[in-house]
């Protein structure tokens, strides 16, 4: 069997051999595809390819997340009623030039920002939580945090006592 010669061009005006719409065998063109659709071609078994499946929720993450959120709490409270007590440090400043500003700035960062740390520490496990991941360490990681604000406001709250 041999294969015919290429046909030349239909003359103008005249249709085209081809399949046209309307006859048998004329398929349109596929709409081009959207950002965000799903593939339009079918996995083995002739579906949509799916999502993986989430993982099962680890009851003993969220029991430990839990406790140790109140924990942390109970901590943060612990911690600025011990960030209070930086304001004594003015007491020996009647003899003493000492920058007020420094033990006032101390003691609102040991008196507030442990509060700031706690809700940062509660809204990320509760993030993790509920996208099912391990949260137990992220108020672990909150109490190092409120221990860190505290020094630091001890420092500072001693950097405006001057040394005898």
């Amino acid at each position: 069997m041999t294969t015919p010669p290429p046909s030349a061009p239909p003359p103008y005006g005249q249709p085209s051999p081809g399949p046209q719409p309307g006859y048998p065998g004329f398929a349109p063109a596929a709409p081009p595809a959207y950002r965000g659709q799903p593939p339009a071609y079918a996995g083995p078994g002739g579906s949509l390819p799916r999502k993986r499946p989430r993982q099962p929720v680890q009851m003993w993450d969220v029991v430990l997340t839990i406790v140790f959120l109140v924990a942390l709490i109970v901590y943060t409270a612990l911690a600025s009623f011990a960030g209070l007590f930086l304001v004594m440090a003015s007491d020996s400043c009647g003899v003493r030039d000492c920058s007020t500003e420094l033990i006032t700035t101390g003691w609102l960062i040991g008196t507030l920002v442990p509060w700031a740390v706690l809700v940062g520490a509660a809204i990320w496990a509760i993030v993790f939580m509920v996208k099912r991941r391990l949260a137990f360490y992220i108020p672990l990681l909150g109490a190092v945090g409120v221990t860190l604000v505290l020094v630091i406001a001890f420092f500072v709250t001693s950097a405006g006592v001057p040394t005898a």
